[in-house]
């Protein structure tokens, strides 16, 4: 199997569990467990798996100026974006993140134009314009989004959580391609356990484990193994192969997937309009992909 497929692959299952976390993750908090909370049990949890695995790999060592930049990159790919995320999905609604969420690959195409002067191509443009078309459709017809003064909070932080996030997938991608993923991975989580150990200890601190009900135990494993493990390496995998721009389009995967889960478990139904969003987007990441005609 070809590099690319498997990574097209790896960024549909991340899909697949981020689509699932908004509900899992929101219904944590604030009762089983403060946002702060959360975010540091997320970083202790993958930081844990992510040195176990490093041993059963080849030993690689990462140059000092390298870890002094992968110092930055946790900043905004551990730090800022999980606190944001976590914080404004406390502060919001689970559709208001979603949609909020859609200006993700918008950023990371300015900012590789930005940083590494990537020319735009005619294929990107109409792949993100469809993809922006097809995740806002699904996720405009459910019919409960709404922004205003009791949102706004949690909405802003969550546009913060997008931008780092795109400045992460923007800048990582060179790392990735010189080093192993885990061997990138355990670093960016070593430094952003040090950076917000001191915030988020105490709300970690504060949980009374003992009282917790098995769902939120099983809800907190997913959002620690799923979300964070799992998904952070099957992210930063695919950007070997793939351009950070493809990488982001995959975002516009979550509402169509979120939907799909609705529908199997008897929610929701599938309607024509979910179909041709759902063709849209597919359409649209497969034009992103393509390298041709530049403007």
């Amino acid at each position: 199997m070809k590099p690319t497929v498997k990574a097209h692959i790896s960024l549909f299952i991340a899909q697949v569990i981020y689509a699932l976390n908004y509900s899992v993750a929101k219904d944590l908090m604030p009762n089983a467990i403060k946002p702060l909370g959360l975010v540091m049990l997320r970083i202790i949890g993958a930081l844990l798996l992510f040195w176990t695995f490093s041993f059963f790999i080849k030993s690689e060592k990462i140059e000092k100026s390298d870890l002094k930049k992968l110092m930055i990159l946790a900043l905004f790919g551990v730090c800022i974006n999980q606190v944001f995320f976590i914080y404004g999905l406390s502060l919001t609604k689970p559709i208001n993140s979603a949609i909020i969420m859609v200006s993700n690959p918008i950023a990371v195409m300015l900012f590789t134009l930005i940083f590494f002067k990537e020319r735009i191509t005619i294929f990107k443009i109409g792949g993100l314009t469809l993809g922006i078309i097809g995740a806002l459709t699904l996720l405009l017809f459910k019919g409960s989004f709404t922004l205003g003064s009791e949102t706004i909070t949690g909405d802003l932080m969550t546009l913060v959580n997008s931008l780092s996030w795109a400045i992460f997938v923007v800048m990582a991608k060179p790392y990735m391609i010189k080093y192993q993923t885990i061997t990138v991975m355990k670093w960016l989580f070593l430094f952003g356990f040090i950076y917000l150990l001191p915030f988020g200890l105490p709300d970690l601190l504060e949980v009374n484990w003992l009282h917790l009900s098995p769902p939120d135990l099983m809800a907190m494993a997913f959002v620690v193994v799923g979300t964070t493990f799992l998904a952070y390496l099957l992210n930063m995998y695919a950007l070997k192969a793939l351009s950070s721009s493809v990488v982001s389009m995959y975002i516009y995967f979550q509402p169509f997937l979120a939907t799909l889960i609705a529908v199997y478990l008897g929610k929701d139904e599938l309607t024509p309009i979910k179909i041709v969003s759902a063709l849209c987007i597919v359409f649209g990441v497969f034009f992103v992909s393509k390298k041709k005609y530049k403007l």
